[in-house]
């Protein structure tokens, strides 16, 4: 704990989630819920092609069919700017001059009921020039691979700082490149040892429960929507962008999210609810079936070659890195993942030389776009992975020379950013030790594996905006734009709001987001809600709280210094004073409300390679242990251990919860199968075929510890959490794969076939 913090009445205690019984009860409200009288529901024609071009679209008959209201094709989209996306406005409300996946939108309907919707869908007459496809990294790069986009679609290169730099289209289908660079390329000639491996990351699904939906309608010229979405003001300006409307006439709501990882952020759903909505002047639901959602985003797969050079004594020198990104048919947020998966490919260690380039490539497949740490994922699997070959080749425990070259707590990442915000090799030595790993006896199928997890967390450049009102009565709202997405955000933020005003935790509620009236956020992402916008929650409460002290203070006639908060009583000496009693003598029968605004936003830093420097760094420790049948192929789970460092937990239990849950997402991509491509087509797109875990497939050996170093920039030393316990899984376990049966596997996931393949390759002579 931070020796600094003061004492704690709420925060810290592991109070109980402030949704807890709503959700427990079935009475909180998701965007699936929302409904209204004379509401429409949307269906959306898909093609069944993974690349062809639109020669002709008929909807007449489907327009001409019982309940319909309204049919947006190609032709319907005149007037707007039909295109969305973060860096690069290449994906359309409905296909226009092609179609670039198998589930790609070609038309929606909106009808009194869905089946009256997919009725008339089936009406729809489409004529395709189907054309050559690429389905894969390597076949989209080929020279002689066909374009997905044959003109540049608009977008922009963001400012970047001190060694890193991005560029578009640079090759065949290559969307975004995004590089970093620091030290001298000559420090290779100087190591004793180079090492050069090829990692490959796979694909995985989000697999919320919640679908994507949304629901539009319009009031008078007002655009009102409801939408399960991550970053609501960037949507409302997104959405004003597209529809060529005021933004101030576009207002977005935001109930419970049921579950997003990333996936719902930027335009999903909203744009077709919409353009319905605007046809029909009615309002329109729009819910996706869980299979499409795994033709609306997935994760990155990833190619990641890795170039390391060592001394013979273990002493980290120089690394280079190219990665190959996956995006799928549209660009979305690959450009931001490319950022963060080539940023984090040196991992957290000591480096005199980096040099890496991360390459966004199209290809004929579901968009890819965040993932819970993403970037963080694919980087640590390629990193880690490659610290356990390095320490075998030259003899070194993998612990050790970990322990040997991680950076210091305070060292800066690399010149101009931050310095990290945890003791590195504390949280290493914890999870080793939990796990037994200095008793451990490797060989004869069971072996243990360490891995490091870590990403800069927080966001590039967020600003984040509160805003504290409390009552005549002692009622406190809190409005910010943070969403509740299941991770218990609320519940901090409360518990943080009534420990500043000394108040209990049931004083404090939480108005749902609707941009009309909540304070701007970025959006709820990248970690940042416990360090960006507490921090402004923390200034909003303090200036309300100071406001409040000014008055009571001014109707006692003392200084501030005199008197002390006590749940909405004011404490001088042995003496307490109602303040509705004061508030109501001095401002009159309609009382009076008291109000603190917060800000909060890293300063720009020309010197900082993303422009400004990383607010909280995100750690993950992960330790495993394995058991692996040499005739089946098969790994057993026997431990697996993770930790966390919350700087200071505001709620102990949702923090473990985070953390827990991360490290179970880990574990999907690690032993379970990805998504499964036969050449552009999905072959298990759907909740029977995709595989995740089940409590049974916990091992009995799962253990999550939470530390609490008290390092962190928010509120009494807090710090980001929730994404760094998954980052560690995937290598800590082939680390100890290798420990167990001396083969390696650069490709996830780490499937029987492929420990199979590699026992065999590693017998051939």
């Amino acid at each position: 704990m931070n020796e600094t913090a003061p004492p704690l009445n709420v925060v810290g205690e592991g109070f109980a989630r402030t949704d807890a019984v709503p959700k427990s009860t079935g009475t909180a409200t998701y965007t699936v819920d929302v409904s209204f009288p004379g509401m429409l529901h949307a269906k959306v024609l898909r093609s069944p092609h993974a690349h062809a071009r639109l020669t002709a679209i008929d909807a007449t008959a489907a327009r001409a069919m019982p309940g319909v209201h309204a049919v947006i094709t190609r032709d319907d989209l005149e007037g707007l700017n039909p295109t969305y996306g973060y860096f690069i406005k290449d994906q359309p409300i409905v296909a226009i001059d092609k179609v670039r996946y198998i589930g790609d939108a070609v038309a929606a309907v909106a009808a009194e009921t869905e089946r009256q919707a997919v009725e008339a869908l089936e009406k729809i007459v489409v004529e395709y020039e189907v054309l050559a496809t690429v389905a894969t990294i390597e076949s989209a790069m080929a020279d002689t691979a066909p374009e997905l986009f044959e003109e540049e679609p608009m977008g922009v290169v963001p400012a970047y700082g001190q060694g890193a730099s991005g560029a578009r289209r640079l090759g065949v289908n290559n969307c975004y490149r995004f590089s970093y660079e620091t030290g001298n390329a000559a420090d290779f000639e100087l190591c004793d040892h180079v090492f050069q491996d090829r990692f490959i990351f796979s694909r995985d699904q989000h697999f919320h429960l919640e679908p994507f939906v949304s629901v539009a309608r319009m009031e008078g010229e007002t655009i009102d929507v409801w939408s399960g979405c991550q970053n609501p003001f960037p949507l409302r300006k997104e959405l004003a962008r597209v529809f060529n409307h005021p933004e101030n006439l576009i207002r977005v709501q935001v109930p419970y999210i049921g579950a997003g990882y990333g996936a719902k952020n930027n335009c999903k759903t909203e744009p077709i609810a919409i353009l319905l909505a605007k046809l029909s002047r009615r309002p329109v639901r729009f819910c996706m079936t869980m299979e499409e959602n795994f033709l609306t985003q997935s994760q990155h797969a990833a190619i990641l070659d890795v170039k390391t050079g060592v001394m013979a004594d273990g002493t980290f020198i120089a690394r280079s890195g190219h990665i190959w990104l996956d995006s799928g048919a549209y660009s979305d947020a690959s450009p931001l993942v490319a950022e963060k998966a080539g940023y984090r490919l040196p991992g957290p260690y000591k480096w005199k030389h980096l040099d890496i380039h991360c390459d966004c490539i199209l290809t004929n497949t579901t968009p890819a776009g965040p993932y819970r740490g993403f970037g963080g994922t694919q980087a640590s699997w390629a990193s880690e992975s490659q610290i356990d070959i390095i320490a075998r080749a030259i003899g070194r425990d993998p612990l050790d020379l970990r322990l040997q070259n991680l950076k210091d707590l305070g060292e800066a990442y690399v010149p101009g950013e931050s310095g990290v915000d945890s003791d590195l090799r504390a949280g290493l030595n914890l999870v080793a030790d939990r796990i037994g790993y200095s008793d451990r006896q490797s060989g004869d199928g069971r072996g243990m594996g360490l891995s490091v997890g870590f990403k800069d967390a927080g966001g590039v450049n967020k600003p984040a905006q509160a805003r504290i009102r409390i009552t005549t009565n002692g009622g406190i709202y809190l409005h910010c734009g943070t969403v509740e997405i299941g991770q218990g955000v609320h519940t901090a933020m409360s518990q943080i709001v009534a420990e500043l005003l000394n108040a209990p935790l049931d004083r404090v509620s939480y108005p749902a987001l609707n941009t009309d009236y909540t304070p701007f956020d970025q959006g709820t992402n990248a970690s940042s809600a416990i360090v960006v916008m507490a921090m402004a929650v923390q200034q909003a409460t303090l200036e309300a709280k100071q406001k409040v002290m000014e008055f009571a203070a001014g109707q006692l006639d003392c200084s501030v210094d005199e008197i002390e908060l006590d749940d909405w009583s004011i404490r001088k000496g042995n003496e307490s004073h109602p303040l509705p009693i004061m508030i109501m003598r001095y401002y009159g029968g309609t009382g009076y409300e008291f109000t603190g605004e917060g800000f909060f936003k890293p300063d720009i830093d020309h010197s900082a390679p993303l422009e400004t420097q990383c607010v909280s760094w995100e750690f993950g420790w992960g330790a495993a242990e394995v058991e692996v049948d040499r005739d089946t192929g098969l790994v057993n789970l026997q431990q697996l251990v993770v930790s966390g460092d919350a700087g200071q937990a505001i709620n102990p239990l949702v923090c473990r919860g985070q953390d827990e849950g991360s490290a179970i997402m880990g574990l999907t991509g690690a032993l379970f199968p990805c998504m499964i491509y036969d050449g552009p087509i999905l072959m298990n797109g759907n909740g029977l075929d995709y595989r995740v875990p089940l409590a049974t497939d916990v091992p009995d050996g799962f253990v999550s510890i939470l530390q609490e170093q008290g390092h962190g920039p928010g509120p009494f030393g807090a710090k980001s959490l929730g994404e760094g316990c998954m980052l560690p899984v995937a290598s800590a376990i082939a680390n100890a794969i290798e420990d167990a049966i001396g083969v390696r596997i650069r490709e996830l996931p780490l499937t029987p076939e492929r420990v199979l393949a590699a026992i065999d390759d590693a017998q051939s002579p």
